[in-house]
């Protein structure tokens, strides 16, 4: 080939390339800044958990997510019948109450069991009144359709295991600190014992 072909062909060759990166970055960069606002949403966005429900006490009255407002709330979910976790978590709890000394006046703790069948107002209120526990607990039960919502609210699992009256319920180990205004402010896991759950309180009712 002819030494001025060849120059032609390289310069060619050369804007080809360069063309070729331009295009390349820009388009990177079109897709870096549709994806940022969505990033910054997924960063930003808080937890969807807790929300509407309706349930009764274990004095059987009917309540609703408004018994969350105005007060701190340490809301977790169980059953009565629960060989280990449920009663374990109500101890640790109560270890909680007695650290927080004056602080825990303004802390409710709301025991939510996901086992309707069993666990009527006055087995909840039989339950939650042995030694050991916490003191004011609210324990609150329903309907299979109400506990379910519930527990969709807050984002909990459960399922029935086993057969017969001494079936048991797999669920969700979490306790949920929720501000006065009913939102979540911190998790706190079941095994994190009572001097650190003490501590994650203060720190989060002290930012408020």
């Amino acid at each position: 080939m002819p030494r001025r072909s060849i120059i032609i062909f390289a310069a060619i060759c050369t804007l080809l390339a360069v063309g070729l990166a331009v295009f390349t970055m820009v388009s990177v960069n079109k897709q870096n800044a549709s994806d940022a606002p969505r990033a910054r949403e997924v960063a930003t966005g808080q937890p969807l958990i807790g929300g509407d429900f309706t349930l009764v006490n274990q004095d059987g009255q009917t309540v609703d997510q408004t018994i969350l407002d105005g007060k701190w709330s340490l809301v977790f979910f169980g059953f009565t019948y629960c060989p280990d976790y449920c009663p374990t978590t109500l101890g640790v709890l109560n270890a909680v109450q007695e650290r927080l000394g004056v602080d825990a006046k303004d802390l409710q703790i709301v025991f939510i069991s996901i086992d309707p069948a069993r666990d009527t107002p006055q087995m909840m209120k039989d339950y939650l009144s042995s030694d050991g526990f916490p003191e004011g607990v609210i324990g609150l039960t329903g309907t299979p359709e109400q506990v379910a919502a519930a527990a969709k609210a807050y984002r909990v699992y459960y399922q029935k295991s086993g057969e017969g009256e001494g079936y048991t319920m797999n669920h969700s180990l979490t306790i949920y600190l929720m501000g006065p205004d009913g939102k979540l402010r911190s998790p706190l896991t079941h095994d994190l014992g009572p001097d650190k759950s003490v501590d994650v309180i203060r720190r989060v009712m002290a930012r408020g």
